[in-house]
């Protein structure tokens, strides 16, 4: 990494966790091949859809205790 990318890193690194949120966003939205707004906009009618489901109970919810034990049970993470 360039001593510029450190610097700014460093600068990020001691903001607040919401503006450092922010930065990331942004940058990422500024990598190519990431800030493609049909893609954001898909993202958003995707995340739309899930919200509607989840609020109508179409699609059913699985508790996280259950998730993480599929996960420890398949994967092998998150410890107890």
């Amino acid at each position: 990494m360039s001593p510029t990318a450190d610097q700014v890193l460093q600068a990020a690194l001691s903001l607040p966790q919401a503006e450092r949120a922010e930065v990331a966003n942004r940058l990422w939205a500024s990598v190519d091949g990431f800030a493609s707004e049909e893609i954001a906009a898909a993202w958003d009618e995707e995340i739309a859809r899930r919200i509607k489901e989840a609020d109508e109970g179409s699609e059913p919810s699985i508790p996280a205790e259950e998730v993480y034990r599929q996960l420890r049970q398949d994967y092998g993470v998150l410890s107890d």
